[in-house]
């Protein structure tokens, strides 16, 4: 395995002292891990944060080896890991994609779609400019893995693209994530709480 392309980094796990196990999302070659050495570094550190779009190179001797990956970083989205809001809402949309798709398959609108609603997120001035981004990105996941489901009415104030997210709650944990930690489900629960907090307070 030999691969050069632009990727975005979904989850990044500790591996040994300093190294790190990588999950990208790629247009080509869809969802792949690597091993990063230094991962956990200073210099890395930066990189190595959910929702950053990197330049990845992967190599591997065999199809069975796990690739070593080599990861430089093309757009940060670091700078909103300090906003609850908009943290929740990139930390949420990364750990579905690691959690629900299949490695090495290819989803190239995927791929787009989640590049373009962490774009939203970090560059729209409230929620109400990206949830309807969110809730789109998760009903094409449930629509890409064979689960059905029309495109949602994401038109509307805030209040209803909320129970258009609460909507879709039930068949994400049902069909995308039924395998998976409940720590995941948990990130689109504190994300729900915050969109409903900023419903209240305003």
């Amino acid at each position: 395995m030999n691969v050069h392309t632009q990727a975005i980094l979904v989850a990044s796990r500790p591996h040994g002292e300093t190294a790190s196990i990588a999950r990208l999302l790629t247009e080509e070659y869809g969802l792949v891990a690597g091993y990063v050495a230094g991962g956990r570094g200073r210099q890395l550190r930066p990189v190595m944060i959910p929702g950053n779009r990197v330049d990845l190179e992967l190599r591997a001797k065999s199809a069975s080896q796990l690739p070593f990956a080599r990861l430089e970083l093309v757009e940060s989205r670091a700078p909103w890991m300090t906003e609850p809001l908009p943290a929740a809402a990139i930390n949420w949309a990364c750990a579905l994609t690691a959690s629900a798709l299949p490695e090495r398959q290819e989803y190239p609108g995927l791929y787009e779609a989640l590049d373009g609603l962490l774009t939203a997120i970090c560059n729209a001035p409230s929620a109400r400019r990206w949830l309807g981004a969110m809730v789109t990105y998760e009903a094409l996941l449930l629509r890409e893995l064979g689960f059905g489901g029309d495109k949602p009415q994401t038109a509307g104030d805030l209040e209803a693209q909320i129970e258009v997210f609460r909507a879709l709650h039930k068949p994400i944990a049902r069909y995308l994530l039924a395998d998976a930690r409940g720590d995941v489900m948990a990130a689109r629960v504190a994300l729900g709480e915050r969109l409903v907090r900023m419903v209240e307070g305003s």
